[in-house]
């Protein structure tokens, strides 16, 4: 059936018995809660490790065990749901997200903790496509605008404040109950859940026993993304293809990847429907999430770790200075909801991938004196290019599609995002360290004994530090070591801002994909010709 005779079909007026609003306040709840825990457990690491008398190396897995599961579950949402049902599918999945964070709170040991997060990540992993498949579903195309922004207000702004909440929670409490926090969230979404969402007519539930499971598939969907996944939280700090455990999980995911390519195209009954991929909007539009996702993590990872090593902020002070932005994406979304209702999502993807692309090449102009307010608006004026941006690649991403495909576009969706984030921040990581190296070897060469400048520097610090008690020969060691801190320094500063240039084009590059979108009318819906 065609998009367009799709939308003509009369089980497409259906609407849920409750009101929309209420239905979507519910599902948003379970998911903030998601994808607040990718981000909570990462500053509480240290904790985790000392208190299970484990290795800070070890204790990464916490993490990168979470995100494997959660990378596999997310674009067999779909297939999950047409077999389940996608109201059973999602009360599964905030079940065994809730039980197993009871679990990781009580964790006697680190293997322990973390199979309890690879069930969590299978939880969490079937919560975000769920709820925009319900979203979609719920809410008819003028108003998906609102809708999707009231789920952006908890997928952009919970990876923003899990780290200062993370902090608190485990300076004044535990890391215990970074997880244990999860518990009464999640019973209360399943009690809203089971009394306020119903499956549309046209979701037909596959009886199992009726249903080819493509097992062939499934197993190479999995081993793809699982090591892929690996690969993008291990790869810099084993030094990528140095390492030959990154390098075969390399070729592993490469070569798993193309198979499934090949061989959910040619399925009969995909677990991935790529054929989706066909329409040409939901394609960019999975293209511009990527690279929302890149953006997004990419520079909260940069930003936080910059006032921190260079400024000398804590971990709270950098976190207020990411507050700000936060909460003008809450302000803004329910406006940016509204154009859409006025507007055509092209325009709106324009000003925010410009508006995206200038905060970050204004963060080019950072140096080691900027102050606080300087860094509060400059991530105040990044949060408005992705406020701008959110919704409106969701709302183009689900125009031209029939809405039976509702649950397998949005697990793509979501798949693109995730997958974005991991590579961001895999790319961030490692230009930090390279690009340091490389702004070292160049400095260094003016730091030779024939400089005079550099002389001069030396002799006037050894002359402070002998006036402070230092022997004469204290006062020069303590000289060279100053003047080495400083062009570490530097040398750490611009490698920070050639990541600013580097995210700001690649963002500045996506402006001209926006048009080869088909035209669609304000709301999101298809254009009328």
């Amino acid at each position: 059936m065609s998009a367009g005779a799709a939308t003509l079909n009369p089980t497409h007026e259906w609407r849920p018995a409750v009101n929309p609003w209420i239905i979507a306040l519910a599902v948003t709840l379970a998911t903030f809660m998601e994808v607040l825990d990718t981000s909570i457990a990462n500053v509480a690491l240290p904790h985790i490790a000392g208190g299970l008398s484990a290795g800070q190396d070890e204790s990464t897995w916490v993490l990168t065990s979470y995100l494997v599961s959660n990378a596999i579950v997310l674009p067999l949402s779909g297939w999950l749901s047409s077999i389940m049902g996608r109201k059973n599918f999602y009360m599964s999945c905030v079940a065994l997200f809730t039980i197993s964070s009871f679990f990781c709170g009580l964790a006697p040991n680190l293997a322990t903790l973390i199979l309890c997060r690879v069930m969590q990540g299978a939880g969490g992993g079937g919560l975000q496509p769920s709820e925009q498949a319900i979203l979609a579903d719920t809410f008819p195309p003028a108003k998906r605008g609102m809708a999707f922004a009231v789920y952006g207000i908890a997928v952009v702004t919970a990876p923003a404040i899990g780290p200062t909440l993370g902090g608190w929670i485990t300076d004044n409490f535990t890391w215990r109950w970074i997880f244990f926090i999860n518990i009464p969230v999640g019973i209360l979404s399943i009690l809203l859940t089971s009394r306020l969402i119903e499956d549309p007519p046209y979701m037909h539930r596959r009886k199992l026993r009726e249903t080819h499971i493509d097992y062939i598939g499934l197993s190479f969907v999995a081993l793809g993304l699982g090591t892929l996944q690996v690969v993008l939280d291990k790869g810099q700090r084993d030094d990528w293809f140095e390492s030959n455990f990154i390098l075969s999980f390399t070729i592993i995911a490469v070569l798993s990847l193309l198979f499934v390519i090949f061989w959910e195209w040619r399925s009969k009954d995909p677990i991935i429907d790529l054929h989706l991929f066909r329409e040409r909007t939901f394609g960019i539009s999975n293209l511009l999430m990527f690279m929302l996702g890149f953006a997004l993590l990419g520079s909260t990872l940069l930003l936080p770790l910059f006032m921190q090593t260079l400024l000398g902020y804590t971990a709270e002070q950098s976190g207020l200075a990411l507050m700000p932005g936060g909460f003008c994406i809450m302000l803004l979304l329910p406006l940016v909801g509204f154009l859409l209702s006025r507007y055509a999502p092209r325009w709106l993807l324009v000003f925010g991938l410009a508006v995206l692309s200038l905060s970050l090449f204004h963060m080019t102009t950072f140096d080691l004196q900027i102050d606080f307010r300087t860094t509060v608006l400059a991530r105040v004026l990044q949060a408005v290019g992705m406020a701008f941006l959110f919704v409106p690649i969701n709302t183009a991403a689900y125009a031209f599609l029939p809405r039976d495909k509702n649950n397998a576009a949005s697990g793509l969706m979501n798949l693109a995002r995730n997958i974005g984030g991991s590579v961001g921040i895999s790319f961030v990581t490692t230009m930090l360290d390279r690009r340091t190296q490389v702004h070292l070897t160049d400095l260094s060469r003016n730091l030779g004994q024939g400089n005079p400048a550099l002389q001069s520097m030396i002799q006037g610090a050894a002359g402070q530090m002998r006036l402070h008690g230092s022997s004469a020969a204290q006062a020069t060691q303590q000289a060279y070591a100053l003047i080495q801190n400083t062009v570490q320094r530097q040398a750490t500063m611009l490698s920070y801002i050639d990541n600013f240039w580097l995210l700001g084009i690649a963002i500045l590059l996506m402006i001209p994909t926006v048009f080869l979108m088909k035209k669609s009318k304000p709301g999101g819906g298809m254009a009328v010709h």
